[in-house]
């Protein structure tokens, strides 16, 4: 521009006043012979300059953390700030790789995933239980199933499959798991070889369905099921407010009612859409007879406890242990393999079923008791006469004797 002003006839002050450049600006560009070059500026020395040869080592050798490299450059000598070696291996740290993954897409009615998750303690009288969600997805549809329990084991294992089946209408060819001991005790490299829970092995072989066991530490491998955890966690316990597990699962129930309605992220599609084409395998007609067996200790007050509630059991077996049998909604007391009483589960906490049949005679019997415990006569105690020595008068009389003298 300067070139240009100049071959139009102005001098270097008329260039100078159009510009707004110094006078001495404008005649040194007009005197150069070639295009001007940015020159570089000279970089300030760093303190941590001594110590990067170090650092780029360290990093070669393995993933070291910025904040201990600054510890151990420190014991060096250097007394710089922990925020420029933190940028510094920011910027000079390897790169790895991340490694890629092909999403895998189930045809209809081929596969589900399963698992638990944690979600919270409660205090239930003086008590800590925690609370535990089942998580079922089918893996074409990516209709959900969830429900909240106080236990993890193989018989709430089962029985959450049950209800899931049941929410369905059917099951798939397959379902995968991670190692759960409920479902494998021992893995085999080939999964059919595995060891797996007696009690599941029955349950699947009535249902014919395939347990699958994703790869150890290979997350992914059942993402789906995942991602469904983290999203329940985040969408509906967050926060949540209940007075029972009956009234949390049934907003459990309104909530997968919602979610089963609502595009999915993934498949861009509403999950009960392709729910109608999911081709489940229908359910064997015979119900699965699911029966949990705990052991409990007989109160002495006559009652036997479940999921909080307290249950009354006939008064002669106070202080015994009982193992209990729940089957479906009916809990049932055995003691010596001999069942003593029944009831039906009820639903809530801290409520109390009491059979007045349990407790009759005890009255009258405490009463006699009681009355056996006046009649018993007391242990008589009498005292012995005390021996005393007798002596002839004559041995007082020497004594008298001697005391004179």
């Amino acid at each position: 521009m300067l070139r240009d002003l100049n071959s139009q006839g102005l001098n270097v002050s008329e260039i100078s006043r159009q510009t707004g450049y110094d006078r001495k600006t404008v005649k040194k560009y007009l005197d150069l012979t070639t295009v001007p070059q940015a020159q570089k500026r000279q970089r300030k020395a760093s303190k941590l300059d001594p110590y990067k040869p170090y650092i780029h080592e360290k990093l070669n050798s393995g993933p070291y953390t910025a904040s201990r490299l600054f510890r151990e450059i420190k014991d060096q000598g250097f007394d710089g700030g922990y925020t420029i070696v933190k940028d510094y291996v920011r910027d000079v740290r390897p790169k790895q790789a991340v490694p890629a993954v092909l999403r895998y897409e189930t045809k209809p009615g081929v596969q589900s995933q399963v698992d638990w998750a944690e979600m919270a303690s409660i205090e239930v009288e003086e008590k800590t239980l925690r609370i535990y969600c089942f998580n079922m997805i089918l893996g074409y549809s990516r209709m959900r199933y969830i429900e909240f329990t106080l236990s993890m084991d193989t018989a709430t294992l089962i029985q959450c499959h049950i209800n899931a089946f049941q929410y369905f209408g059917g099951c798939t060819q397959e379902i995968l798991y991670d190692n759960m001991k409920q479902v494998v005790i021992k893995r085999a490299l080939k999964a059919s070889n595995s060891q797996w829970n007696s009690q599941f092995e029955d349950f699947f072989k009535h249902y014919g369905f395939i347990p699958r066991l994703c790869r150890p530490y290979r997350p992914q491998t059942k993402g789906k099921i995942e991602n469904t955890v983290g999203y329940v966690k985040r969408d509906l316990f967050l926060g949540i407010d209940f007075v029972s597990m009956n009234d949390l699962n049934e907003q459990a129930m309104k909530w997968l009612e919602r979610v089963n309605s609502t595009v999915h992220g993934t498949t861009h599609e509403i999950p009960l859409e392709r729910f109608k084409i999911e081709e489940l395998v229908p359910l064997n007609q015979h119900p699965y007879r699911m029966i949990r067996k705990e052991k409990r200790k007989v109160s002495r007050d006559c009652y036997v406890s479940y999921l909080g509630n307290k249950y009354s059991v006939p008064y002669r077996f106070a202080g015994r242990n009982s193992e209990i049998h729940v089957d479906g909604g009916k809990l049932q007391v055995y003691i010596d393999n001999e069942q003593v009483c029944k009831h039906e589960i009820i639903p809530g906490n801290s409520r109390v079923v009491r059979n007045k049949e349990h407790f009759a005679g005890l009255l009258s019997e405490i009463l006699k008791q009681n009355s056996q415990c006046r009649k018993t006569p007391q242990i008589p105690i009498s005292m012995s006469d005390v021996e005393v020595e007798k002596r002839s008068l004559d041995v007082y009389d020497a004594f008298c004797e001697e005391g004179s003298a």
